[in-house]
């Protein structure tokens, strides 16, 4: 029964938990629910997942820092109980410390503000000497958490770069924006206990230099410290360039320590990349630099030591030296028996190749790496036979020479073919000069005149053949527009060129200047705009009148009209790169609406305002689709394309707003969704209603979504809020009162 009750009370505090990781403002009612029931007395899997959450509550990013500082002296009570009890769990007292390793700048700050809080400073200077004690005993998942604990108290009590000494509270925590007349916190106290305790620091990386999780804990912790801290930023590399963790007797070369060797010598690697690719000027650099190549090859040599074979014997094998050979009679080594070179061209591997093994004289040397050729080359001339290295080095020498004379015999041998000279024989031949001017007269001869020629008329064009041409000509002219570069706009070349008057070409000039609905398409084809303004014209402008009579959107083939295809053009051309065009769509839809509301006008005009005007509207379909388009593609950072979208398109109705309701089921663009319909209600007036009902529809449907929408209802619609915070609190009232019922009854 106990065990089932256990389970129960888990499965509670479950559901706790993932109700404020949905809302993070409900962090304080369920905390204060959660600590009577994981206290000391508890069982140990209810002190373990307490433990838990605290430190997942602590390292939470969604928590303000100002909540999390004043839930700090709530759970330093608990955390000083786990941590004052001897025989507590492993697990519990390396979650425990990662608390306070989290709390401590939040406690360190409430007391600069609140110097006259002293119980709440003597509790975590006690919890600070209790996790001291544990640093060095303690098993290695206590001491690494230890090892970070450490690293942000040395952090906390070391000055602190001031970004702004006029807003103390928004500068980073550390021992800069303490008062010097704190009744408290000493200065110079907390200096010399920051000082040492960076001492104890980096006396991990000389006395455990075998124990690799300690000190690549050390080493990443360091990281931090150089970057953010430049008052003891030198001394903490120093010590780091100086720690090397081959040189350090580890005893016989295992596997394991193989592998602790190399992951020290990673950490040490990654943490000086690190600060190379933040700060590449760094008065370090070079010694950074030199630094990891040493350890690289210091790596390279310790293993290859350790599989290395034993070496050869010093003295000869034989019993007979080389200086000794000629005094003792001995035979003198054979000669090297050279190969003749091959007739015809020779290559240079088979000048160097003086074996007639087939074997050796096919093998690519390129399989190898050139690391090993190398030692490979230096290990074999440091042993060779200087007698025969001599002999092949003359064979060498002989059979260049040798080629080099049969290259000069062929190129001085004389050519054995001649060409002989060809010149054809010419005699002219006489011609009689009667048949010389009968000729010029046939060549002069006029002819008769002609009568009046013309061409047959063409026959007429089909529809399709018609629309097919057009197709024809907007694709020439979407060519056109592609291959033309962006240029700014210039003034317009006028019909009488450099001969026109002064007076027309400013009148000119100042008629094609003008900008919106009224700029004119084909003022200056030599620019992309002048032709992207054409193209759009071709397909709103253009075909309007006849489409409307028509009321067609096909023709009898089944293929779209020209307009149709215009704007499917410019669509694809928009969405291959809507980032960098969004600027053609807007002015594209702009061109729809503008010639929608024309052509309404004028079909009302000429049926009358009181009778229903039917005609085709192109801006609602058009604007969906284009956004139906480039919304799976948006991610946080095109907040701005997006708001620029529904800034500058004419008219925002109810389903473009819909769309945009969509991204807010993606949690990671949901403050895309609300940051853009937060400019729409600023400033579109007539869309701030739609936008804040459906500001409201999304706070009420998506939890993820409550904290960035109630910033934007707060302000235009508090009782939407108010409303949902009641329902809220309604639920999580019951939840507690059944997790304390729970308890009662354990």
């Amino acid at each position: 029964m106990a065990q089932v009750d256990l389970k129960e009370q888990l499965n509670q505090l479950e559901a706790a938990r993932n109700l404020v990781l949905s809302d993070a403002a409900l962090y304080p009612q369920v905390l204060q629910g959660i600590l009577p029931i994981i206290g000391i007395n508890a069982r140990l899997d209810l002190r373990r997942w307490g433990a838990d959450f605290l430190a997942e509550t602590f390292a939470n990013t969604t928590l303000p820092s100002d909540r999390k500082e004043s839930l700090s002296g709530t759970v330093l009570p608990t955390l000083n109980e786990y941590l004052g009890n001897e025989a507590e769990d492993v697990a519990v007292v390396k979650s425990a410390v990662q608390t306070v390793s989290s709390l401590y700048p939040f406690v360190f700050r409430h007391i600069i503000h609140h110097p006259d809080d002293k119980a709440m400073w003597e509790q975590i200077t006690s919890i600070k000497h209790n996790i001291l004690q544990r640093m060095d005993s303690a098993p290695h998942p206590v001491r690494v958490c230890c090892i970070k604990f450490v690293q942000k108290v040395v952090h906390t009590q070391t000055p602190g770069p001031i970004a702004d000494p006029r807003r103390p509270e928004r500068n980073e925590t550390s021992i800069a924006i303490v008062p010097r007349t704190h009744s408290l916190l000493s200065i110079p106290n907390l200096e010399a206990e920051a000082s040492g305790l960076l001492d104890r620091l980096l006396t991990v990386l000389q006395d455990n230099a075998d124990d690799a999780i300690l000190v690549n804990a050390t080493i990443n912790c360091l990281g931090i410290l150089i970057r953010t801290r430049p008052t003891i930023a030198n001394k903490i590399l120093e010590t780091l360039l100086n720690f090397n963790p081959v040189k350090v007797d580890h005893g016989p070369m295992t596997s394991t320590m193989r592998v602790k060797i190399k992951s020290m010598e990673r950490t040490t690697r990654a943490v000086l990349i690190n600060l190379l690719k933040r700060n590449p000027n760094h008065p370090l650099a070079g010694k950074m630099h030199q630094h990891m190549e040493r350890l690289a090859q210091n790596c390279i040599e310790a293993f290859d030591a350790s599989s290395r074979k034993r070496a050869l014997p010093d003295e000869p094998t034989d019993g007979l030296d080389n200086a000794k050979r000629a005094r003792l009679g001995a035979e003198t080594p054979p000669l090297l028996k050279i190969p003749p070179l091959p007739e015809g061209p020779i290559s240079y591997s088979q000048l160097y190749t003086l074996t007639e093994d087939i074997g050796l004289s096919s093998f690519d040397v390129k399989q190898l790496p050139p690391d090993l050729i190398v030692k490979i080359a230096v290990a074999v001339l440091g042993r060779v036979d200087q007698n025969a290295l001599t002999q092949a080095t003359d064979a060498i020498r002989g059979r260049y020479q040798t080629l080099i004379a049969r290259q000069a015999q062929q190129a001085q041998a004389p050519a054995e073919e001649d060409e002989d000279e060809y010149e054809p024989e010419y005699q002219p031949v006489d011609i009689p000069e009667s048949e010389v001017q009968d000729t010029t007269a046939a060549i002069f001869e006029v002819e008769p005149e002609l009568g009046p020629f013309q061409l047959s008329r063409p026959p007429p064009l089909t529809g399709n053949e018609a629309n097919e041409i057009g197709r024809a000509a907007a694709d020439r002219v979407f060519e056109m527009m592609i291959a033309t570069p962006f240029k700014a706009a210039a003034k317009p070349v006028t019909a009488g060129g450099a001969a026109a008057s002064s007076a027309s070409t400013s009148a000119s000039a100042s008629s094609s200047d003008r900008k919106g609905f009224a700029r004119l398409a084909g003022g200056s084809l030599d620019s992309k705009e002048a032709w992207i303004t054409m193209l759009v014209r071709m397909a709103t402008r253009a075909p309007a009148k006849l489409e409307a009579a028509a009321g067609e959107i096909q023709t009898s083939d089944g293929r779209p009209t020209i307009s149709n295809y215009i704007r499917d053009l410019l669509y694809r051309h928009i969405l291959e790169d809507f980032r960098s065009r969004i600027n053609i769509g807007i002015m594209w839809l702009n061109e729809e609406w503008y010639n929608d509301r024309m052509q309404m006008e004028a079909a009302a005009s000429q049926r009358g305002k009181s009778e229903e005007v039917s005609v085709p509207l192109h801006y609602d379909s058009w604007v969906l689709r284009l956004l139906g388009g480039i919304l799976p593609y948006l991610d946080a950072r095109d907040v701005k394309i997006l708001i620029r979208f529904l800034s500058e398109i004419p008219e925002v109705t109810l389903p473009i707003i819909g769309r945009v309701q969509t991204l807010a089921r993606d949690p990671e663009r949901i403050n895309l969704c609300v940051q853009a319909l937060h400019y729409l209600v600023m400033f579109r007036p007539p869309a701030r209603e739609m936008c804040l009902n459906t500001l409201e529809e999304i706070y009420n449907t998506y939890e993820e979504a409550r904290p960035a929408a109630s910033r934007v209802l707060s302000r235009w619609r508090p009782e939407a809020i108010s409303s949902q915070q009641t329902r809220e609190v309604s639920v999580t009232g019951s939840t507690t009162n059944g997790v304390q019922q729970q308890v009662a009854r354990a």
